[in-house]
């Protein structure tokens, strides 16, 4: 926090000194932290730097006599939207409610116990690791437990024959190409990010649209109805919306509980349907996917 006259300015990115102060910790302590990959942080150029929505997060897995001693827990499936995980929660009768903002979303919800799991694909810009519970803020959660759901093609929707002859990352700083975005803490805003630090792209350079989407199928619509000539997806929204794709990252989608709620009813329904016939030519149908691991833990505190 920074004061200036009669302005205050909130930081985004935190300091190792301000990081310090706003946990009233010593430096040295926060090393500590940093070292034993106990707190969530980044190196830019050489310098620790802390997200704080991340630190807001890690501070809240943190906290006794949170939910995860026996509340109840509505059955809510939140976090980032995936069209295969959608449909398999509507035909398996699952009775989860879906409520699916974007994996940042999602991990607050499932440390407030307002979601009884979540789906989410979160990249950390630094190292490229996806679904990392440190860097995602759910490193503190004792009782998490992370089911893979499957492997998916991340890729640039195009507009139908690609009118503007997009081939790279670098094409999508012409002056003649808007690109719609997802909403900050969407996995796939976080995917973005890293591909363009990964090329020594700057991100503040790209003309985009007014108004992020806020899931996979706005996002394409955007992009169907020449509100935008492209945007970051998942291949299945590119050939369920007739768009043109071109892949740029397979990434990890995965599922996070706690340890209990993998034992309730409503999750277990979801998991017996994706084991059926119907369910494998269904995502086979959708493209894109792998589900060879679909089932399979992935971390278990």
């Amino acid at each position: 926090m920074k004061t200036n006259g009669n302005s205050t300015t909130r930081h985004d990115l935190l300091t190792t000194s301000e990081v310090a102060d706003y946990l009233r910790l010593k430096q040295r302590k926060v090393y500590e932290l940093v070292r034993e990959h106990q707190i969530p942080c980044t190196k830019v150029t050489g310098k620790l730097l802390f997200p704080r929505q991340a630190v807001d997060r890690w501070i809240m897995s943190h906290l006794e006599g949170d939910t995860g001693s026996g509340a109840t827990i509505a059955p809510i499936l939140a976090g980032s939207n995936d069209p295969l995980l959608e449909w398999a929660v509507r035909e398996a009768g699952s009775d989860l409610a879906l409520l699916c903002h974007g994996s940042g979303d999602g991990v607050t919800r499932l440390l407030d116990g307002r979601a009884m799991l979540i789906g989410m694909h979160l990249t950390d810009p630094e190292t490229g690791a996806g679904n990392d519970p440190l860097h995602c803020g759910l490193g503190g959660l004792r009782d998490l437990v992370m089911i893979h759901w499957a492997r998916r093609r991340q890729g640039l929707l195009l507009s139908p024959g690609n009118p503007k002859g997009i081939g790279s990352l670098k094409d999508l700083f012409s002056p003649q190409v808007t690109m719609v975005r997802r909403q900050p803490g969407a996995g796939a805003d976080s995917v973005l990010t890293w591909l363009l630090e990964k090329e020594h792209l700057d991100a503040r350079k790209l003309k985009t649209s007014p108004h992020p989407a806020l899931g996979e199928d706005d996002l394409a619509l955007d992009v169907r109805e020449g509100r935008a000539d492209c945007g970051l997806g998942v291949e299945t929204s590119a050939r369920r919306h007739g768009l043109d794709f071109i892949p740029l990252h397979t990434e990890s989608f995965d599922l996070a509980m706690r340890r209990r709620s993998y034992f309730e009813p409503q999750f277990q329904a979801l998991l017996a349907f994706c084991r059926g016939q119907h369910f494998r030519e269904r995502a086979e149908s959708m493209g894109g996917y792998d589900i060879d691991q679909l089932g399979s833990v992935c971390h278990n505190a």
